[in-house]
């Protein structure tokens, strides 16, 4: 984390440039309160105001940082910079009269003590310039005792820039402070793009997330140069997300603190600092949360809505078209969405007609847009990738594809997109196109192919059939079963009722195949065909064929047996235990006839039942 400090020399700084930077200014603020989750107060904004006559230019602090960063009082400040501080020389340079010092500035009451030892401090002086520099450069020293680096930006515009010929009085001010290890000077050019980019730097100087870059080496198969087989490169983000809407929400008049959003009964409100009950008094309905931290009281609540979940028809609004071989690609985020045209089985209410002209249009469409090689600029209050609808607007390339499909990816607003690393290019032309022509050949050797993704598996399910594969074969070495797997007709049973001896007997059928059946379920089986042969005497059949089933699943699996076939429940309690109450006077038939000439057992077949099993009392 680093306090940054902005200097604005106001003598320098006509009204149609400060205008600019006000904006800039804003706009850093802004994203530091709606982007952090932890909001320090890291900002701080003084700016030199022209004096009397000879005399040195005023330093006035506008806005110090407190123990929380507030978004009210910083626009404040910005809003209310001076407009008729502006003092050109007669050719235009910049205005250099008057000593420059900055001790105050860098004193024990100032900087140095808006943050602690361990916080880098930093100030970017805007358009600074001085023509005795002595007293300025001493300042500086003293600042590089205290760690305080200062970053001279200078914006000039016009052909000055271009020609890079600056005024001499800023020459002679770069050289008499470049030799500081504390200072830097950069020249830009006040344009919108590279304004932005300034923004984004400020911002993660401010709030020191810029990730380390991660490392990384692409390989190839046959050499690229020499035996050099490998580029080594460092990745960069090249966009992030932010919020999409301003919520409203209710806030403690005391601390000015969001409450809990799942308390809603107004009896109970809790102040989220203190814990203390409050009364409708003492509660602001008209606020706004930005970000996770930053509150605003507002007058009413026509300017904020709640995020809402997008219904089953998203509108995208058609601006502009693009030509796609200009379009950055890094730009483009989120997840891509397929899109084809609706038809009459969907939630969309079209007739036969309307659906043939809707899909000749889509079609239609994107032949074209193919064939002109763009694709069309849509914006929409829906994310796609939160599927929340908020009150700003996300922009999305609809791109066409040669078969017919589309393509709707979501494109980086100016807020999400993050600054491009400083590359540094070589200079020597003739080193660069022997490298080019060795790399030429080299590639020539890497097969050419248009990408099918399903020729590139990422190896999800044989590495998963191996881990199962693995999984099964630690199962039986344990003598553990699956519970789902039937090798019979009868229900599964708990394990905790099963034998040591069923385990041993289950253990090979694992190891023989997935497929093998139990050497346990023809014995189930032949139980099945003696149980449900149906003579002369039921309930001998049912006696007969539970005594040779095995005492441990005895009772559960006749029970369960004989619910399925619904027989008579006199005679199911006696075939269970013999320790039952006496059976109710009312005795139901068997579901199955009886047939005396039948030769072949018969089986039960489950899905052709409807009726409920009845149950025991």
């Amino acid at each position: 984390m680093a306090l940054l400090c902005f200097l604005l020399d106001m003598r320098n700084i006509p009204p149609p440039l400060l205008h600019l930077l006000k904006q800039c200014l804003l706009h850093l603020a802004n994203l530091y309160a709606a982007t952090t989750a932890h909001l320090p107060d890291r900002l701080a904004l003084c700016y030199l105001h022209p004096a009397a006559s000879s005399s040195p230019p005023q330093l006035k602090v506008v806005y110090r940082p407190g123990e929380k960063f507030n978004l009210r009082d910083f626009h404040h400040a910005v809003n209310n910079l001076p407009l008729d501080a502006f003092r050109p020389n007669q050719h235009g340079s910049l205005h250099t009269t008057g000593d420059v010092s900055l001790t105050n500035l860098f004193s024990n009451r100032a900087l140095y003590s808006w943050a602690t030892d361990d916080t880098s401090k930093k100030v970017i002086a805007l358009c600074m310039s001085a023509q005795n520099t002595q007293a300025l450069r001493r300042s500086l020293m003293d600042a590089a005792e205290q760690c305080i680096t200062v970053e001279f930006v200078l914006l000039e515009t016009g052909a000055a820039f271009i020609c890079d010929g600056i005024s001499e009085n800023s020459n002679v001010f770069i050289d008499t402070i470049c030799d500081l290890e504390n200072c830097v000077v950069r020249r830009y050019s006040p344009e919108t793009q590279v304004l932005h980019g300034l923004v984004k730097r400020w911002l993660e100087e401010l709030k020191d997330d810029k990730e380390e870059a991660l490392q990384a080496v692409f390989v190839f198969r046959v050499p690229i140069i020499s035996t050099v087989n490998q580029i080594s490169c460092s990745m960069y983000a090249s966009a992030n997300h932010i919020i999409d809407g301003f919520p409203s929400c209710q806030i403690c008049r005391c601390h000015g603190r969001p409450i809990d959003l799942a308390n809603t009964n107004k009896a109970k409100w809790m102040c989220p600092i203190t814990s203390r009950q409050l009364t409708a008094s003492d509660v602001t309905d008209t606020a706004a949360k930005i970000g996770e931290q930053t509150v605003l009281f507002l007058p009413d609540s026509e300017g904020v809505s709640n995020l809402r979940r997008a219904s089953s028809s998203i509108s995208f609004d058609v601006i502009e078209r693009t030509n796609l071989a200009s379009l950055n690609e890094g730009v483009i985020i989120g997840t891509p969405h397929i899109v084809i045209p609706s038809s009459n089985d969907v939630e969309v209410a079209l007739d036969d007609e309307c659906s043939d002209q809707n899909t000749q249009l889509f079609y239609g469409l994107c032949e074209t847009l193919f064939k002109l090689d763009q694709g069309l600029v849509c914006s929409s209050k829906c994310n796609t990738e939160t599927m929340k609808i908020g009150s700003l607007e996300c922009y999305y390339l609809l791109q066409p594809s040669e078969k017919g499909p589309m393509l709707l990816r979501r494109l980086a607003g100016s807020e999400e997109i993050l600054p491009l690393p400083v590359v540094s290019r070589p200079c020597n032309s003739t080193d660069t196109k022997e490298v080019k022509n060795l790399i030429e050949t080299s590639l020539s050797k890497i097969v050419l192919k248009d990408y099918n993704p399903l020729q590139h598996e990422r190896g999800f399910h044989s590495r998963l059939n191996c881990l199962v594969k693995d999984s099964l074969q630690f199962g039986s070495a344990c003598g553990a079963e699956d519970p789902h797997h039937l090798d019979s007709l009868s229900e599964p049973q708990i394990s905790t009722f099963r034998g040591p001896e069923e385990n041993k007997v289950l253990r090979p059928c694992r190891e023989e195949g997935a497929f093998s059946e139990p050497q346990a379920a023809p014995s189930i089986t032949e139980e099945w065909e003696q149980l449900i042969i149906i003579d002369d005497d039921f309930t001998s059949a049912v006696t007969c064929s539970t005594s040779k089933l095995p005492s441990p699943v005895r009772p559960l699996g006749l029970s369960r047996i004989l619910e399925r076939l619904e027989a008579p429940r006199a005679k199911k309690q006696r075939a269970i235990t013999s320790n039952t109450t006496p059976p109710p006077p009312e005795i139901k038939k068997p579901l199955l006839p009886f047939e005396p000439s039948a030769s072949q057992p018969l089986r039960p077949t489950f899905n052709k039942l409807r009726r409920k099993p009845t149950s025991a009392t």
